[in-house]
């Protein structure tokens, strides 16, 4: 009789803007493990033909669709900027959406663990859907340096940004590991390398 291999445990991977968490979620893939998205699954929630797109057409408006079908991400942006009240409506619509949409995908892993990643984990909590958090940290003055090279934006953007996004201390006050992202990618890599022979070894995430 074949005994079933446990079901796999979820590791959070967070950081702020400009940390360097999507190029740690890369490598994690490359070495075989499941990867889910947060940005991505709320970018599929309003794919067209999704009921998700419907609803927000028929709330805010035809002038929140492109020409092809597809949602202006810009138009809703400014409408939802300066009213609490839409983008209280909004994120009720897209969160319990987006929460499936996550739990199915990660439901599908079949890696001894799977990596959820969020830029949101700890303001949203979807931490508590993982049993492990890890946090890519950065000194600040990188994080903002990485963001204008790579963004092409102002710098009262990405100040903007990193206001709304948990400060650097929350975040690491939630960590069960952290991978200091202040040298360059080929550091990165082996960094992710080593964490991931060291998750290997677990059981659930501990």
């Amino acid at each position: 009789m074949t005994t079933a291999s446990p079901a796999p445990w979820i590791l959070g991977l967070t950081g702020g803007i400009g940390s360097g968490k999507s190029a740690a979620a890369e490598r994690f893939a490359e070495l075989g493990v499941h990867v889910v998205d947060a940005d991505q699954a709320a970018r599929w929630v309003v794919e067209p033909g999704r009921p998700a797109l419907a609803e927000i057409a028929r709330h805010f408006g035809e002038g929140v669709l492109r020409a092809d079908g597809t949602l202006d991400r810009a138009a809703l942006r400014q409408l939802i900027f300066e009213n609490a009240d839409e983008r209280r409506w909004l994120e009720g619509l897209l969160h319990p959406l987006i929460a499936t949409e996550i739990a199915q995908a990660l439901a599908k892993a079949t890696s001894p663990y799977a990596v959820f990643v969020s830029p949101l984990m700890i303001e949203s909590g979807q931490y508590r859907l993982a049993q492990r958090l890890l946090v890519v940290d950065v000194p600040e003055a990188l994080q903002i340096e990485r963001t204008l090279r790579r963004d092409n934006t102002s710098l009262e953007q990405v100040q903007a940004i990193l206001k709304a996004q948990a400060t650097r201390e929350k975040r690491l006050s939630h960590a069960d590991d952290v991978l200091v992202n202040d040298r360059d990618l080929a550091a990165l890599r082996a960094e992710v390398e080593r964490l991931h022979a060291f998750y290997l070894t677990l059981t659930g995430g501990h």
